[in-house]
């Protein structure tokens, strides 16, 4: 009777452990599923972006983080003109914003003379003139030279008394630069020797920022952002207007969660924090 009953009891206590051992397991298996439901669930998109939008930038993407907590935007900020040059050699990018409408044409069937290489990367359907911008001419801390304004600066240029940073040709806040040289009339050549480059316009800032010259030719909010004093505004006239347009990319992995954000970059939210630094918006 006393091994009956041992026997009995021991086989209820494996039952038990069994039992215990199976709801482990599915619990386990449910967290496991859940885990991979999620994971499956978010998407990484990469953005390329103009320099020039980094601060702005980075706080519409701290924000679109409430919008869509799914989504994770990476973002990538450089000249157009190397970005470009990027997309076209088969970097990640799902959206590009550009501070010229000239690298976008580049990169666009739809690009008309631009497109000199008969490129394809975008989705022209989504294409967009985001926001303008002003180019500015900043001068450091107390403008230890004295610069007033461009007619001045055009002068000094002439005479090669003064120290100017600018962009690189091949980037858009250099392109509008050299619209300004042809309006005052400007060898580029000729005035080298006055001259100073950044590769793109955060660099130009800088140099303006450590007074390494007496000036630079910058976007306005880029000026903003670094604290600087403009003394001087370009106008249409001078160098054009600065627009900045955005697209999804055909080559996007996740073309509908691009085309959200650039959706959402329209938005008063985002319009918002682009006036802050003295964008004006367009889309």
């Amino acid at each position: 009777m006393k091994k009956a009953l041992s026997l009995l009891l021991a086989l209820t206590m494996a039952l038990a452990l069994t039992a215990c051992g199976g709801t482990e397991t599915a619990d386990i298996q449910e967290a496991d599923t859940a885990e991979t439901e999620d994971t499956a669930g978010a998407v990484e998109l990469y953005v390329f972006a103009a320099a020039s939008l980094t601060e702005s930038l980075d706080r519409i993407i701290e924000q679109y983080k409430e919008v869509a907590p799914g989504v994770t935007i990476v973002p990538t900020y450089d000249s157009s003109g190397t970005l470009k040059t990027q997309i076209q050699e088969g970097a990640d990018c799902d959206v590009f914003l550009s501070a010229a409408p000239k690298q976008m044409n580049q990169l666009d069937t739809e690009g008309g003379e631009e497109n000199t290489e008969g490129l394809d990367f975008v989705d022209s359907a989504t294409r967009l003139d985001l926001l303008e911008n002003k180019v500015a001419l900043a001068v450091p801390e107390g403008n230890p030279a004295g610069i007033e304004t461009f007619d001045q600066l055009a002068e000094l240029l002439k005479s090669g008394g003064v120290a100017l940073a600018i962009g690189n040709s091949d980037v858009p806040v250099g392109q509008y630069t050299q619209k300004i040289f042809a309006y005052y009339g400007l060898d580029e050549a000729a005035i080298a020797g006055c001259l100073t480059y950044g590769s793109n316009v955060k660099e130009v800032t800088t140099q303006v920022s450590e007074a390494a010259v007496d000036c630079g030719i910058i976007y306005a909010t880029d000026a903003f952002s670094a604290g600087l004093d403009t003394v001087d505004g370009a106008t249409a006239e001078m160098c054009g207007q600065v627009i900045y347009p955005a697209a999804v990319l055909k080559t996007s992995q996740h073309p509908d969660e691009a085309k959200a954000f650039l959706d959402y970059l329209s938005t008063a939210d985002a319009s918002a924090v682009f006036e802050s630094v003295g964008f004006t918006p367009l889309g």
